[in-house]
């Protein structure tokens, strides 16, 4: 069986729930709760969604979301940041290293938070150089977007572990 592409306006969505969808294409076919996930989760944000029935087989790719029209990609976007739900850091308040253990006390867009991480090298990747992502000792993750965008403070206390 071949696969499913979708592209510019060949689907119509509707939102079912708080993650999943409903999908009918043009041509008639209609596919009932469908759950959208990124096939590259990490680099892919906006490009390669799987559409994934109640049992977990995939009906369909959304190639990029970029070519949908706004109504769709929009609930599309919606249900994957419900799914990926990560907070993203919007000041670094503390950090310090004790017995190699590295606490980092941060602000993000859904509280503040404490992050402690064991590991550096597997728990902060720096991605195209601005995108920065942390997996904490009980494997909650976290993100700064652009690394440019924080002040020269917080800057400065997350440069050395980069």
């Amino acid at each position: 069986m071949s696969r499913l592409y979708i592209d510019n306006d060949m689907a119509r969505f509707t939102r079912k729930d708080i993650t999943l969808v409903d999908m009918q294409l043009y041509d008639g076919r209609i596919f009932t709760d469908l759950e959208p996930r990124r096939l590259f989760p990490l680099t892919g944000l906006q490009k390669y969604i799987t559409l994934l029935d109640s049992e977990g087989v995939e009906k369909a790719i959304i190639r990029n979301l970029a070519t949908l029209p706004d109504k769709d990609r929009k609930i599309i976007e919606d249900c994957l940041e419900e799914y990926y739900l990560i907070p993203k850091i919007t000041k670094i308040i503390d950090c310090r290293e004790k017995f190699g253990l590295l606490t980092i006390e941060v602000e993000t867009d859904k509280g503040n938070a404490s992050i402690e991480i064991r590991n550096i090298i597997h728990g902060i990747k720096l991605m195209y150089r601005t995108r920065v992502l942390f997996r904490d000792n009980n494997d909650n993750r976290y993100e700064i977007p652009d690394i440019n965008r924080l002040d020269k403070k917080s800057r400065a206390k997350i440069d050395t572990f980069l």
